[in-house]
Parts: structure tokens; sequence; C-alpha cells
């Protein structure tokens, strides 16, 4: 019998996080919220005078960082809340109303930047020894100017302006229909039941023992996703020509470089990544050939891909041991982190058990006001030790981004959110392999690291490569048929698994299922931040000098600086292919270490 989730008033206080420390009383959430309204009124009267001097220009950078600061602690009370547990509505209204004020001011705040770039920067350089504290901003008013070339007349944006949420529906059709109106019926398990198969269970169903589930669930999902491969093609394509359209008339050189432009990545970087992978299909072709080995087959196809070799871990962790396992992992890191790691814990940051009510998974959330909170569910299980490793790895650059920087540089890009959350992940996973005396728990760790690389180098540089070629079929005037999008996913396929693996001809329809497709270029950061993770791993295990104080500087510049520049503080260089080498070589590590210690277990 299931045990039944237990209420959130069930659970003891010290397990939760303790969200007073932004808001003592709903009354002071409200004194708070009812100063952000007037706030909010007042901003647009900076619009008429904000560039007459630089100490007007000031005021209104300063009243923007006030509001925004207000309007940030004010979600995270009701976010935090509201996901502690979903009935209390009280917490929803407070959510929702916050949101409301946030898109008021976004309205009223809107004038800002378009204002600024009717401007030449050098009158901002007049301004900056007019009021020297302006030059507390010079990052990012350099920043806002980068894009002077890509700004339209008031009327020509207003227009684009007018048909943001059109342009953006084929990601909302794309979901509504795969998630609500797409359905792919029952198969049988592995114990003889039936099962239905959504695009939920089918990864699980993808690593049954039994051959015959994942043949049947492999064959009828995407069968059934070729039954509707006109509709998915219009609406991917309907996505790629709206990116198209409005980089070709913002007078970026092409969509790829349009969606770059904001972390200021060059183009290079990602094309690098591509090639870099292509050089190094050996590993992974490796990988495939000793799954088909230790699964017993003549030949492997796709199907068999995701099948476990192994059996599966059942140790349980309470949260203490759990907790003890990471700070011994990070011990590396040094003092001064263990101790400033130690504050998560002792200060109730993290919101550890799962109630009846709270949302699912974990993550880490805050403000500049607020401690960087962890939402948990945790249950014992070694991937949840590892989920605690990598959101502390979130909280702690949060933590050190919000301490050494003003607001407007607290907050890091999303190309460098995974590195620390990673280096955690396999700082933890190192630590366990050296330490720990059950060669069963080391396979697990190895098989789980195995298939983290595959599945985060390879499989995301396969989705970006996709990316890359439908875009420039239509900046190039081809049409984007479902035949030539299936044939360039197919092609791919059979590149990436190489000639020992079956590439059965139902993945050319894969694409259809990814959602990423419809986040303008998004997936290549995947590969990006584990590289560069593992190259940062690799320089502290190796004790190279340096290495640790120079990734704890990297995770004190929050925003101050573009992405591949703070990467360079840690050792990091993206342009370089010795980065993304890193990371193979590691993969390539793990793999001899988990063929042998797999060879000793079942010799």
């Amino acid at each position: 019998m299931a045990k039944k989730q237990k209420l959130r008033s069930e659970i003891d206080d010290k397990y939760k996080w303790d969200l007073t420390t932004i808001y003592k009383t709903i009354d002071d959430f409200e004194t708070d919220y009812n100063k952000a309204i007037q706030l909010v009124k007042e901003y647009s009267n900076n619009e008429k005078n904000m560039m007459d001097s630089g100490k007007n220009l000031l005021k209104t950078i300063e009243d923007d960082i006030k509001i925004s600061r207000l309007i940030n602690k004010l979600y995270m009370y009701a976010h935090l809340n509201s996901d502690s547990d979903t009935s209390n509505t009280m917490y929803q209204e407070l959510k929702g109303r916050v949101l409301n004020l946030d898109s008021e001011y976004s309205k009223s705040s809107s004038f800002v930047i378009p204002t600024l770039l009717k401007e030449d920067y050098s009158k901002i350089k007049q301004f900056y020894q007019e009021e020297p504290k302006l030059l507390e901003h010079k990052f990012n008013l350099e920043n806002i100017f980068r894009y002077k070339d890509h700004v339209l007349t008031d009327k020509e944006e207003k227009i684009i302006s007018s048909f943001d949420q059109i342009l953006g529906n084929s990601e909302e059709i794309y979901d509504t229909f795969t998630n609500s109106d797409m359905e792919f019926g029952f198969i049988k398990d592995e114990n003889g039941e039936e099962v239905e198969l959504t695009n939920s269970s089918f990864s699980k169903l993808m690593k049954s023992s039994n051959r015959q589930t994942r043949i049947d669930a492999f064959k009828r999902l995407y069968n059934v996703y070729a039954s509707y491969k006109n509709t998915i093609a219009k609406v991917l394509s309907g996505d790629v020509k709206a990116n198209v359209a409005v980089s070709e008339i913002k007078h970026y050189p092409s969509a790829l470089e349009a969606s770059l432009f904001a972390d200021n990545i060059n183009k290079e970087v990602y094309d690098n990544l591509i090639n870099t992978i292509h050089n190094n299909f050996e590993p992974l072709y490796y990988y495939f050939e000793l799954k088909r080995k230790m699964l017993g087959l003549d030949e492997i196809h796709l199907y068999d891909t995701y099948a476990s070799v192994i059996k599966e871990n059942t140790k349980e962790y309470t949260f203490d041991e759990a907790k003890d396992l990471v700070m011994k992992a990070l011990k590396v890191l040094g003092d001064e982190y263990i101790k400033d790691l130690n504050k998560a814990f002792d200060e109730h940051w993290i919101d550890i058990y799962p109630n009846k009510g709270k949302v699912s998974g974990a993550y880490s959330s805050g403000s500049y006001d607020t401690n960087p909170f962890l939402l948990l569910n945790f249950t014992g299980t070694l991937d949840q030790v590892s989920t605690l490793a990598h959101e502390l790895g979130h909280s702690m650059h949060s933590y050190y981004s919000k301490r050494n920087n003003p607001y407007q540089y607290s907050n890091y890009k999303i190309f460098v959110a995974e590195v620390a959350s990673t280096v955690n992940e396999l700082l933890l996973a190192n630590y366990l392999l050296n330490n720990s005396t059950d060669d069963n728990l080391k396979l697990v760790v190895l098989n789980d690291l195995l298939d983290m690389f595959k599945g985060t180098i390879y499989r995301q540089v396969m989705f970006a490569e996709f990316e890359k070629k439908i875009y420039e079929c239509e900046e190039n005037k081809q049409v984007l048929t479902h035949e030539l999008l299936s044939n360039i996913y197919y092609d791919l396929n059979k590149q990436y698994f190489g000639d020992k693996v079956v590439v059965d001809d139902e993945i050319r329809y894969e694409w259809m299922r990814i959602p990423h497709f419809y986040y303008n270029f998004y997936v290549y950061k995947y590969a990006t931040g584990l590289s560069a993770a593992c190259h940062i791993v690799k320089r502290i295990l190796n004790n190279e000098e340096g290495a640790v104080s120079n990734y704890l500087q990297f995770l004190s510049t929050g925003g101050s600086d573009y992405p591949l520049e703070e990467l360079k503080i840690a050792g990091v260089d993206m342009t370089k292919k010795e980065v993304i080498e890193s990371a193979i070589s590691m993969f390539k590590d793990y793999l001899k270490e988990f063929e042998e210690l797999y060879n000793k277990i079942n010799k």
C-alpha cells in the first residue's frame, strides 16, 4: 500500500525553508507591495527628462533598481510559499498580484532602452564626466548600446512588438498538441501488464529490461508522431520562419547570430563545439559497442541504447547522510566555501521533504534581498543525493554573485548557469568513486556519468547541429517540408551513432518530440556548460595552481562581464577545442573504468 503524503503542517519546521527571513508577516509583505505600486506609478515621470543630464539618467537607473529589487523580493516570498503548498490559495493570489504588478512595471519602464538608443554613446561618455556615479553602470550601458544597429524606429519596433505573441505562438501550439491532443495507446510492460504510452512514460519504458517492451514503445510512439508529420513540420517551420524574419529585419547576419548576440557569443564557439564532437565520435561508438556486448545482443538498435546493463541501486540515504557526503565531496573547494555552504543548512535555505501540494522536482531560487533557497523532494535515493549537490551549486553561485556585486551585476547569464551545479555533481561522483568500497555503487555512479556525457555532450550537440542545418535551409529559401526535416535528422543519427548501431527508420521522426527546437538555439548551452565544468573539475582534482581560487572568483563575477570572459577567470576558454576535448577525455576515462569494474564484478 502506497504511503500517504504528509500535509505541509505535519512536516517539522527544521526540515522547511525559513521564508520569514523575507517577510515576517503578510502585513510586512503588503507594506512593501503598496510601496511598489506607488513607485511603479511614479516611474514614468522619468521619461520626459531622462536624457537631459547625467544626474537624471542616474536617477532613472536607480529608480529602476529600487523597483526591480522590491518586486523580486515580493515575488520570491509569494512564489516560494505557493510552491511549498499549491493548495494554499492565499499565496497563489499573492503571486498573481506580484506578476500583474511586474507586467505593469514592464509597460511603464518600456521607454528606457529606446530613449537611450536614440542618442549616441558619446553623450553617455559626457554624462560620466558630469555624474561619476554613472560609471557604476558602465558595463550595462555599453551592453545596451551594442544593440544600436539592431534597433529599428519607434514605429517599426511597436509593429514587431505587437506581433510578439503571434510570433511566439508555435511553441504554445506544439506543447498543447503534443501534450494534450496526441494519444499513443497502450503497450505491455516487462511484467505483461497494459500500460499507457505517453511522452512522459516513454523514457522509462525505453529503459525496460524487456526488449519487446522497448521495441513496442519505440515503434508505437514514432509511428504516431509520423501520422502528424505534416502538421508538426508546419508548426516548426513557422517558428523557424518567424525567427529568421525578425533576425533579417533587425539586421543580424543570421538567426543563429541573433540568438548568440545577447551573451556576446561568437558564432565560432557554436561551430567549434560541433566540429570538435565530429572529430571525437570514436568514444561514443565504443560506448555503444560495449553496451551491445553487455546486453548480449547480436546487434544493437536505437531502442536498446537506453537499456540498463547494471542492477538498480537500492541503497537509501538519510538527509544527514546525503549532507555529509556532499560536504566531504566539496571539501576540495576550500574552507571558505565549506563555511559558506553550511549556511544553507544552518539558516534553513532548504525545503527538504515532499508534502501534499508541494511542487515536484528541485530548484534553487532567490533574489538579491533573500537567501538562495532550495526546493527538494528528498526521498533518499543516490539520485537525490546528487540533486542536493547540484542545487547547492546553483545556490552558492547565486550567493557569491550577490555578495560580491551590486544589484545590477548580481545575476549571472544562463550560458554559465549550469557550470557550478555540474561541478558539484562531478565532484560528488569522483568522491564516491574514490572513497566507496561498494563496487556495485561505483558501477551505478559510473553508469550515471556515462549517461550524462552521452546525453549532454553528444545528444545535445546533435540537436544543436540539427537546428543549425534547418535554419540554414530556411535562410537559403528551402522549404522545410517533413521529408527534408526527417532526412536531415535521420542522417545526423547515422553520423552520431555510427555503423555498429542499427539506426531504425522510425528515428527520423524523433525531431517531432523535442520541445527544445522551439527555444531558438538553446540546447548547445547544455554541452558547453558540461564541458566547462569538466575542465574546471580536472584542474581542481589535478591540484593545478590557482584552480580553486580561480573557480571561486568566477562564482563571484555574477553578471559583471560577458559569459566567455567570466569563464576565462576559471581557466576555461570556450573558443578553444581543448575545453570540449577535456570533457571527451573524461568520458573516455569513465568508460574505461566502467568496463574494467563491470568485467571484475561479472567475471
